[in-house]
Formats: structure tokens, C-alpha cells, sequence
């Protein structure tokens, strides 16, 4: 078994590195010519990319795990926002210690990752529809906790009127800038996870059971791989990872909105598809999914200098999902 986990995962993870490092380049290019007057050349620009990127690209980190076991998941938008919630309610209004809002948020996060993956690997139910209903779960009960208002600094009492109380120091610490305001700290906890997920992905025998599982789930289960137990294991590190995002975007917006997230489970496919990782499971690789946080981060970053309108971004990054899905067919023709 050894042997076929090994051939499985060095298959995997040969490549698509290439074909990741010219979409950044010419991301780069395409920067240079369309740099709203001189707007791209400036440190700033670059620092400002990286750092928006770095919450999607936390969720990226999670959504590799599970692509790669041949699934997907749709929840991460809608778990980061509960977790924003859950996170803003416990350090913000009950004034707990940090430690604990955080460990609360963490739980939940593990909690809403391992229903999805009992539903898709015990229950059998396509991921697409596990995830999907715990997208909407999700959702639902951010709003049920926080009334479908922001939880932010105004609290209020029970006589109908409001307090306003101050932000705890652990969001002013995750949203500070280190290094001569040349490093966010929200960078540094995205690349911490994307550390942890690589070693588990390309060091430990887990991640060589996401590999066979993807690419021959059967032939996996006739190994004997433990099929169940290492698919919900995968969503639940991605139901870490969104709660992770979830407690950093609480920090950035200084609340925590019921609404956020939306529409950033289809960024972190963006950012781990163009990388390299394939739809089709068995694979990929965290270093791929690097270097596609990096290019959607340069793509945002170029349309938002350049005053592209949401709605187009939004399109753009679907097209640009298709496209890497057709190049990685016609590279498996």
C-alpha cells in the first residue's frame, strides 16, 4: 500500500507548477500595461494584494485538502461567517478572554467541516449537495445568532438604548501591520496555515491518502486507506481554516457581519484551480495553490486600481475558473 500512496502522490504533484508560474507572470504583465498610472509600481500596491489575499487564501488552504480528495466545498463562505459572528459576540460583547473567543470559533469551525464530510463520506451524499446544505445552514444560523445585524461596538441594552464598548486588543493585534507597516499580520497567519497544511499534505501519510483517494477512491478503499475517516478529516480542516478566515475577518472590518464571505468559496476554488489543482481530484499540492493566492490577489489588486466594478470582477473570475479547467483537460488528452 505503501508503494501505490507513494506512486499516487509523486503523479500528482508533477506538473502543473509551470503552467501556475505563467498565469502569475503574465498577471505581472498585465499589471505593468494596465498600472493605473504608475499605481502598480508603488510598494504599497504589492503589500495591499498580498494582504487582501491572505483571508481567500486561508480558505485556498482548506479547499486544497478537499479538492484533491476528489471533493469540493461550498460552506467555507458561509462558516467564516459565523465565525466572524461567533467572534465578534465573544470578544467584543461578553468580553471574553481571547483564547477562549478564539478556541469557540475554531470549534465551530471543526464542527460545521466534519458534519459536511460525515454527510458526503458516511452518508454518501456528492459534496456538492453536503456542502451546499451546510452552506445555507451556515448562513442561516450567522443570522439567527446576530439578530441579521452586524455585531460591532455598539451593544444594546436591555432597556432598548446602546453602549458603546471598545475593540479588545486581539483585533487591533490580527489587524496590525509589522516590519514598517510592510507586513500585515494576517499575512503571517495565512502563511502559518498554509505551513500546516503542507507539511499534513506532503509529509504525512494522511496527505498520501488525499492523493489515492482522489485519484482512485476505490482502488484506495481495496489498500486499505480509511476512505471515511481521512475525506471528513479533509473537510473539517477546511471547516478549520474558514474559521480561521472568519476570526481574521472579524478583526479586518472590526465586526462581524452575517453577510461576509459571500461569494469567497468561489475565490478559493479560483485560487487552488489555477494553481494547478485538479477538479478531478488526486492532483495538486499546497505550493500550486501558493502561487494561485498570489495571482488572484494580483488580479484583484489590478482591478481594483483600474476601478473595475465588482459585478465584472465576479464574471472575470468565473471565466477565468473555466479556463483553467479546459487547459487541464486538454493537458489530460
Amino acid at each position: 500500500m505503501a508503494n501505490f500512496l507513494r506512486l499516487i502522490s509523486t503523479k500528482a504533484l508533477a506538473g502543473p507548477a509551470s503552467r501556475a508560474v505563467v498565469a502569475l507572470l503574465l498577471m505581472l504583465i498585465v499589471g505593468v500595461i494596465f498600472h493605473a498610472d504608475g499605481a502598480f509600481y508603488r510598494i504599497g500596491t504589492h503589500r495591499d494584494a498580498l494582504r487582501q489575499a491572505s483571508v481567500p487564501g486561508i480558505l485556498a488552504c482548506g479547499m486544497t485538502l478537499v479538492i484533491i480528495s476528489g471533493g469540493i466545498d461550498l460552506a467555507v463562505g458561509s462558516m467564516l461567517a459565523l465565525s466572524a459572528v461567533v467572534f465578534a459576540m465573544t470578544a467584543v460583547w461578553w468580553s471574553w478572554p481571547p483564547a477562549a473567543a478564539i478556541a469557540v470559533c475554531l470549534a465551530i469551525g471543526l464542527l460545521c467541516g466534519s458534519a459536511s464530510g460525515l454527510l458526503s463520506a458516511r452518508l454518501r451524499i456528492q459534496p456538492f449537495v453536503a456542502t451546499l446544505a451546510m452552506m445555507v445552514f451556515a448562513r442561516g444560523l450567522a443570522k439567527t445568532v446576530s439578530h441579521g445585524a452586524k455585531v460591532a461596538t455598539a451593544v444594546q441594552n436591555p432597556d432598548g438604548t446602546y453602549r458603546y464598548v471598545s475593540l479588545p486588543p486581539v483585533f487591533r493585534w490580527i489587524d496590525s501591520r509589522l516590519a514598517g507597516d510592510n507586513l500585515s499580520a494576517v499575512t503571517l497567519i495565512f502563511l502559518a496555515c498554509f505551513a500546516v497544511c503542507w507539511v499534513l499534505l506532503a509529509r504525512h501519510r494522511w496527505g498520501r491518502y488525499l492523493y489515492a483517494i482522489g485519484g482512485n477512491e476505490e482502488a484506495a478503499r481495496l489498500s486499505g486507506v480509511p476512505v471515511a475517516w481521512t475525506k471528513t478529516t479533509a473537510y473539517a480542516m477546511s471547516g478549520l481554516m474558514a474559521a480561521i478566515a472568519g476570526i481574521c475577518q472579524a478583526a479586518q472590518e472590526q465586526q462581524g457581519d452575517p453577510e461576509a464571505g459571500a461569494g469567497y468559496e468561489l475565490t478559493a476554488i479560483a485560487m487552488a484551480v489555477i494553481g494547478g489543482t485538479a477538479l478531478s481530484g488526486g492532483r495538486g499540492g499546497l505550493g500550486l495553490t501558493l502561487l494561485g493566492v498570489v495571482t488572484i490577489g494580483y488580479l484583484e489588486k489590478i482591478l481594483s486600481i483600474n476601478a473595475v466594478p465588482e459585478a465584472s470582477r465576479l464574471m472575470l473570475t468565473g471565466v477565468i475558473i473555466v479556463a483553467a479547467v479546459l487547459t487541464q483537460r486538454r493537458r489530460n488528452t
